[in-house]
């Protein structure tokens, strides 16, 4: 076989290669690639290796199993590439690489639902939505909820900070040139020039908490980025200020999170990522009014139809790769310490 869909994560009748490849990928790539429908685990690649011994081209999403470079060696000598129809690909990528395989990944177009998510909520959170929503349950909060109505900036003219200017910061900022906001960034690898070509600001994340009405995170996943976020920044934090994370929950001390927003209760946080996810059983995460948590959403849902975005930017991506053109969204061995 050419090329093969292999995947191990199966949800009872439903096939993640078929939800991310979607009906019209699939023609092309069966017309194109050589592939059929059947999913492959790596039990049936190990079991009947003198089926596999062709296969050039890998299809896969989230669910892709790990092989070490003798098995990859072993029971897939022909392999060319393998086209990752998701976002971040540390958890399989390297040994494939060590063994000469071309890894692409749809990390691209996982940015964009991520940037829209964010997008909305900043726009929602500079006017004060999240805490009016949940204080709005009977006609006296109703009419006590004006003073802090009041007390929220807008979106005119308002400060957001945005931490880490990636692909997901950068498509944030690019989405926030609808609104007439003043955008300021924390990024230590992004330059003067850089910065203003993107017409934003850079600054320290002591400014950033310090005058941004909303906060947004987006840095990349890392040792050195563990536990960065904590009270020395968030007790700065503007009394009606929000942070948003999209990100990575080990970035935050959430300890320090609550204590900040125990000692300031019109401070919000929307949490679209925890560590540990979810948090514990007892954690104020759950309880605290201030707090909105979201089930890990703001990525492609892998149930929905953001997903097949994903297979059609990896159907492009073996285009490119088969004609032997530029490819846009192959991940090289540096790339993997700072992917998310």
């Amino acid at each position: 076989m050419k090329a093969i869909f292999l995947n191990e994560f199966f949800i009872p009748g439903i096939e993640m290669t078929k939800r991310v490849y979607d009906e019209a990928a699939r023609a092309a790539l069966a017309a194109e690639a050589g592939l059929g429908e059947t999913t492959f685990t790596k039990a049936d690649v190990l079991a009947r290796p003198e089926e596999f011994k062709d296969t050039k081209y890998i299809f896969t999403t989230w669910g892709m199993p790990q092989f070490t470079v003798e098995e990859i060696k072993t029971y897939l000598p022909s392999l060319e590439a393998v086209f990752y129809g998701a976002g971040t690909v540390k958890m399989f990528a390297e040994p494939f690489m060590d063994a000469g395989v071309k890894i692409f990944s749809a990390w691209g177009a996982n940015a964009i639902p991520v940037a829209e998510y964010t997008v909305a909520q900043i726009v929602l959170a500079n006017k004060g939505f999240f805490l009016s929503c949940r204080r709005s349950r009977s006609a006296e909060q109703f009419k006590a909820l004006r003073g802090y109505s009041m007390s929220m900036a807008g979106n005119y003219g308002a400060r957001v900070g945005v931490i880490g200017a990636g692909m997901i910061g950068k498509l944030v900022i690019q989405g926030l040139k609808a609104y007439e906001l003043k955008v300021l960034v924390y990024d230590p690898f992004l330059s003067e020039e850089k910065a203003a070509e993107l017409g934003v600001e850079r600054a320290s994340l002591e400014e950033i908490f310090s005058t941004c009405q909303t906060i947004t995170n987006h840095v990349a996943n890392l040792p050195e980025t563990v536990g960065m976020l904590n009270y020395g920044l968030f007790s700065k934090m503007l009394p009606t200020a929000t942070f948003l994370n999209t990100g990575r929950g080990a970035q935050v001390v959430e300890a320090d999170l609550i204590r900040a927003l125990k000692e300031q209760p019109n401070r919000a946080a929307v949490l679209d990522v925890t560590f540990p996810e979810p948090p514990e059983a007892d954690s104020e995460l759950y309880t605290l009014e201030n707090v909105f948590l979201t089930p890990h959403i703001a990525g492609s849902l892998m149930l929905g139809d953001e997903v097949a975005r994903m297979g059609l930017y990896m159907l492009g991506e073996f285009r490119s790769y088969a004609k032997g053109e530029p490819c846009r969204y192959e991940v090289r061995r540096e790339m993997l310490s700072t992917m998310a």
